[in-house]
């Protein structure tokens, strides 16, 4: 089976590179991993007004630049919810490949998000995240059909204290290898973007 898989990789200067890549001939069932040409980051507050963050190339590997929103603005002692949003603009907004969001839901069972910080910019999940060890704290909100985490929705609390540092987020598709100890060097990413964060 052919499979076609774009990620995101952000670097400090703001630029934006989405990697392609192709399998072939896999023996093992699989589903084509998602293309995405947006992913949006919302952290929403109790109260006020949510931060919105995007990562976008909107014509894939065509010549228009890449363009990152950011960085992620938040304020000091506040919990937030964070929800992923994806999207693929290459197909028809009435097409089911477009919503990709839905794609990973429903798939929830091959697919994992993990998540890394720096600096101690959270006091809750404290550490520096599960992208180097998955045992290390995450707080997902939700869940697959084997009660394993996805990463979709995420809960966040803020230092109370200003602060900066990097927060990355990767997707990994990981069909028939998904369980409660794989990490985030097993499967492909489908998505792995890192944004400047400060706390005030």
């Amino acid at each position: 089976m052919k499979s076609l898989r774009f990620s995101f990789l952000v670097l400090m200067s703001g630029s934006l590179i989405f990697l392609a890549g192709c399998s072939k001939d896999d023996p093992k069932p699989e589903n084509i991993p998602e293309a995405i040409t947006k992913a949006t980051f919302t952290f929403t507050p109790a109260t006020g007004s949510p931060v919105v963050v995007t990562a976008t190339d909107s014509d894939g590997e065509g010549p228009n630049p890449r363009v990152l929103s950011g960085p992620i603005a938040l304020t000091k002692n506040v919990t937030y919810t964070l929800t992923i949003t994806m999207i693929n603009e290459l197909a028809a907004t009435t097409a089911p490949e477009y919503n990709v969001t839905d794609e990973v839901e429903e798939e929830a069972a091959e697919h994992l998000f993990f998540f890394a910080w720096t600096n101690n910019t959270f006091s809750n999940p404290a550490g520096n995240g599960n992208i180097d060890a998955r045992a290390d704290l995450v707080n997902y909100n939700d869940k697959d059909a084997n009660n394993l985490p996805l990463g979709l929705s995420t809960a966040w609390t803020t230092i109370n204290a200003t602060g900066s540092g990097k927060f990355r987020v990767v997707l990994k598709h990981q069909p028939e290898l998904k369980s409660a100890t794989s990490t985030a060097s097993d499967g492909e990413s489908d998505l792995d973007v890192e944004f400047d964060l400060t706390v005030n």
